[in-house]
């Protein structure tokens, strides 16, 4: 089912420090324990070093000698799950581009690979590796603080850089000479389609707990500003520790506000919290529950219970969608039938590829520095286009194109980012089971009109 809605957002939400969407795995917390929030001065702290042009560490970015990806997605550490089917999809777009001709001419080679993991460290050594053996691009990475890690290293090398699944709002307004791009939606889209969610489903009091990081900051207080915008009232707005042993005390404070409705922004350790605040009697059956992107697992009923997935009947929550694109979903399928029902922010992915290769042929250049003028252009305000073949066949006549990718309509800002978004609304049926209920466009500027 897609519906739209027109969700207002929040002006301040440009400065809030945001997400990885998905996110970043074991992210280091900038605030220890639980705490209360307060508005978010937009400074976001990045494990980085200083950097210089030639990027961290003294490494001397490479030149490409042809058009060239690396990608910097989590092959281990507790984001694993989501680096199949972005890895994949980054392959599915160069094979795809290749069976059309390739870039500027000549065909793309492999991708050089590197792992963003859990630490800082694992991702910086990736980016050094890879800058130098010579790439016009990085896809990457997943997680929005392993992406601040890097930025500075690949945007001061020259080098693009591209993430389908950062969504923390802190990229908006980052200093990256226009070379990171993301495809996937600021957390000021998704925050209000959370929001509307909630008050569509009759709760008007709601506690919210999340992440000490960009990530789990930026949504919280997204969503926390959409729900009393539309009349509800945040009994609690909290971040806890993400590296903490246990959560009790994130637990008793939930149990304390005495919501009608809980939202945990999380990843890997909202298992924990869920399975607590069951425990406490805060449960799916009497209580809204709700999560973001960082728990959209199929399999999160049986990571909650085994014995019995069933204990997260009736929660929801919300997820950057594909704009239910089957021919792309099966076409991936083929590709890399392993992947199964795991293609979170695949389609995404697959746009960064597309949209960096178009500029470069707009361009006429492997070189970031000269194409990167050309990201947001071939997005929007042009004859309109959905594969690359098809679009690159329109550059070569002469003409601007706008793609329409395989998530949807990109339509970049200035800031070389979505201007809307299509977001998933999932749940958990009677069994546990997980379905996808609905898909919304969520489109602030429509509002300003």
């Amino acid at each position: 089912m897609f519906r739209k809605i027109h969700v207002k957002a929040v002006a301040a939400l440009s400065a809030v420090a945001l997400l990885a969407a998905c996110g970043s795995g074991a992210d280091e917390p900038d605030a220890a324990t639980t705490e209360t929030q307060p508005a978010d001065s937009g400074a976001t702290e990045s494990a980085t070093d200083g950097t210089t042009e030639t990027g961290a560490a003294g490494t001397d970015a490479a030149k490409p000698a042809s058009f060239t990806f690396g990608y910097i997605l989590p092959e281990t550490g507790a984001l694993a799950y989501l680096g199949p089917p972005q890895i994949k999809s980054l392959e599915l777009a160069i094979k795809d581009i290749n069976d059309a001709g390739g870039v500027l001419g000549a065909e793309i080679p492999a991708p050089i690979g590197g792992d963003e993991g859990d630490q800082a460290t694992i991702a910086q050594a990736s980016a050094d590796r890879i800058l130098g053996q010579g790439v016009s691009a990085i896809i990457g990475a997943a997680a929005s603080g392993r992406s601040l890690d890097i930025i500075d290293r690949i945007t001061g090398a020259g080098v693009m850089q591209c993430s389908g699944s950062n969504t923390a709002p802190t990229f908006t307004d980052y200093d990256d000479d226009g070379l990171y791009i993301r495809t996937a939606p600021s957390d000021a889209l998704q925050g209000p389609v959370l929001a509307n969610t909630i008050v569509n489903d009759g709760w008007s009091n709601v506690a919210i707990v999340a992440r000490a990081d960009d990530y789990g900051r930026g949504l919280a207080n997204a969503t926390a500003d959409a729900l009393e915008n539309a009349g509800a009232t945040v009994a609690l707005n909290e971040t806890y520790d993400p590296l903490a042993q246990q959560y009790d005390s994130v637990v008793q404070a939930v149990v304390s506000a005495q919501p009608d409705a809980v939202v945990v922004v999380a990843f890997e350790e909202g298992v924990q919290i869920i399975q607590g605040l069951i425990e406490a009697g805060i449960t799916p059956a009497d209580t809204g529950f709700y999560a973001a992107d960082g728990m959209r697992n199929p399999d999160l009923g049986s990571l909650v219970n085994e014995a019995d997935p069933s204990v997260l009947a009736g929660m929801k929550g919300t997820a950057p969608a594909s704009a239910a694109n089957d021919d792309f979903l099966s076409s991936l399928a083929e590709f890399a039938p392993e992947l199964g029902d795991n293609t979170q922010f695949a389609p995404q992915v697959y746009d960064c590829a597309v949209v960096v290769a178009l500029a470069a042929d707009a361009a006429g250049s492997a070189d970031a520095q000269e194409f990167k003028s050309e990201v947001v252009n071939v997005t929007k305000d042009g004859t309109e286009c959905t594969s690359y073949a098809e679009c690159k066949d329109l550059i070569d006549a002469g003409e601007d194109i706008d793609y329409q990718g395989v998530s949807g309509p990109l339509d970049f800002t200035d800031a070389g980012e979505p201007g809307r978004a299509s977001i998933e609304v999932y749940g958990f049926d009677d069994a546990g089971k997980f379905e996808s209920i609905e898909t919304v466009e969520s489109n602030p500027a429509a509002d300003s009109r």
